[in-house]
């Protein structure tokens, strides 16, 4: 499992050119990106590749060159393997077969987002890529809402805005950073609020986005009435009905069962 450049060729480790290198079978998500790499280092392997579409299969040409004794390296398009990106089928399934699987760490776009933010980076919670359908997309967010610790999100470029609009809605004001392009030429890292970020970023952006959003306030906090409206709102977003977000938000924060139901039943009404 070989870690590869976000965006510089140069951030790739010794120990990842030579495993590359001493493959015998590669394997990687686009092989003509991956190709770059090889060249810019010297590389004549030639990559086969291995997506979502194809992993099954080609998982089982895996476990044959494993148990023959060929040494297999695997590479996603940018950044670690498996992180938002396909092969955990393949890792299962060569752990349950016995062989060895080796991680070769390097760059991470999750890590380098936290780690430059500005927000707590002790604990973290990485969530990848958000469902896609709005109904999944409010209920993730909802279940979210209530983590204390940092959050790590990963946005097409085309869907920043939205995005950065939901999370202002379901959790209320909240320091974010917005780490675009990340090791490349317009690398870019916008910190503010939720509301400000989204402000800024009020139309389509290019290229790779990792969204980094504080984690949820002290507990005190939780039950302010502008947090507990901001709460109820995600979680009636998410599908639930008032009597069941009263019952909910009642047992996680303490506040009056009674108080929530009503703005629940004030927000139903819009």
């Amino acid at each position: 499992m070989v870690a590869t450049p976000i965006g510089n060729l140069e951030d790739v480790t010794l120990r990842a050119l030579r495993v590359l290198r001493e493959a015998d079978l590669l394997l990687a998500e686009d092989t003509r990106r991956t190709r770059t790499l090889l060249d810019r280092h010297g590389i004549a392997a030639r990559p086969r590749s291995l997506h979502a579409h194809n992993e099954a299969a080609r998982s089982d040409e895996v476990l044959e060159a494993l148990a023959a004794g060929r040494q297999v390296a695997l590479v996603s398009d940018a950044g670690t393997p498996l992180v938002s990106d396909p092969g955990e089928r393949l890792v299962a399934r060569a752990v349950t077969a016995g062989h060895r699987v080796v991680p070769i760490p390097g760059a991470s776009a999750a890590l380098a987002a936290l780690v430059a933010s500005g927000l707590p980076a002790d604990a973290f919670c990485f969530v990848g890529f958000l469902p896609r359908k709005a109904g999944e997309r409010a209920a993730r967010l909802a279940a979210l809402a209530d983590r204390s610790e940092t959050l790590i999100l990963f946005e097409s470029p085309r869907r920043v805005a939205g995005t950065l609009d939901e999370l202002a809605r379901a959790f209320g004001e909240r320091r974010a950073c917005v780490a675009r392009e990340l090791t490349k030429l317009h690398e870019e890292l916008a910190r503010g609020t939720l509301a400000e970020l989204r402000a800024r970023f009020g139309a389509a952006l290019r290229g790779e986005v990792t969204i980094v959003v504080e984690g949820a306030p002290a507990e005190e906090k939780k039950t302010s009435p502008d947090a507990l409206r901001e709460r109820v709102r995600a979680l009636l977003a998410a599908g639930g009905s008032a009597r069941d977000v009263a019952t909910q938000l009642a047992r996680e924060t303490g506040a009056p069962r009674r108080a929530i139901y009503a703005i629940a039943v004030d927000e139903s009404r819009g």
